[in-house]
């Protein structure tokens, strides 16, 4: 009953005019204002600002010549491997001999290089065309190391010439040493069959290894050099490892992809 008195003398009381129409407290003023400075700044961002992503990718460290399978011309008895896993042969080098019903004939290396792989031993009967051995080719003996990065076919197209690479070395603890520094030197625009990177590294394993998810593109990465660590290579720590990087390391690549503005990823 006290309420509806109270109405009924709202109703009978005269309009007042006189006073100012309120629109809005000054909290509503102080909310639209945050609001509004908020979408101004979000609006800057999404036009003026590039986002960076990156690519990871199974990597091999290598002299960035290829390699090739030494097959024996002869079929026979091996009776001397003259060679031991990773050491340098210049081309024409003496690698196994084989006992055949003519005499011993000996198998030699057909381009200078590193022995990565020996396929037989001692007293072992090959065919003619049997593999022997891996040889990596190598130019120089103090040639520089690559990284070969195999990345995926539909994120070769994001890479930008000389984009930044960080290396986990499977040899390295990164926890201790840190990531390998590189840029990338080139990219193969054709993906790579299992048999074209097992031609190339010399194994056929690692061909099968990094096509299991379809054929990827081969990036090869320059490494930085560094005067100052062991490794003579740039690493995400001051020193480095306390030794030196060897061909065929494994190492997994994160590949800095070409930085893209932010309104290129809300608009369709």
């Amino acid at each position: 009953m006290q309420f509806r008195q109270q109405a009924l003398a709202r109703l009978q009381s005269p309009e007042e005019l006189d006073l100012p129409v309120r629109f809005a407290r000054p909290q509503g003023w102080l909310v639209l204002s945050v609001t509004v400075i908020a979408m101004a700044a979000a609006s800057v961002w999404a036009v003026t600002a590039t986002v960076s992503s990156t690519v990871g990718a199974p990597a091999v460290l290598t002299y960035g010549q290829g390699s090739y399978v030494l097959q024996s011309p002869v079929a026979g008895q091996v009776t001397a491997v003259l060679v031991k896993e990773g050491e340098r042969l210049p081309a024409g080098s003496p690698v196994l001999r084989v006992r055949t019903g003519e005499g011993d004939e000996v198998v030699r290396s057909l381009d200078a290089g590193r022995i990565t792989s020996l396929a037989v031993s001692t007293g072992q009967i090959v065919a003619t065309g049997t593999d022997v051995a891996a040889v990596e080719k190598v130019t120089r003996a103090n040639a520089p190391l690559y990284a070969t990065v195999y990345v995926p076919a539909e994120s070769a197209a994001g890479i930008p010439a000389r984009a930044p690479v960080d290396l986990t070395v499977q040899s390295v603890p990164s926890q201790e040493y840190g990531v390998l520094h590189g840029r990338v030197k080139s990219v193969d625009r054709s993906a790579r069959s299992a048999r074209q990177i097992a031609a190339f590294l010399g194994d056929g394993r690692l061909g099968e290894q990094f096509t299991r998810e379809g054929r990827p593109v081969a990036v090869t990465v320059e490494l930085k050099k560094a005067s100052g660590t062991r490794s003579g290579y740039e690493w995400s720590s001051a020193d480095g490892p306390p030794f030196e990087l060897t061909s065929m390391t494994l190492a997994e690549g994160s590949v800095r992809l070409a930085d893209r503005r932010p309104v290129d990823w809300l608009l369709p």
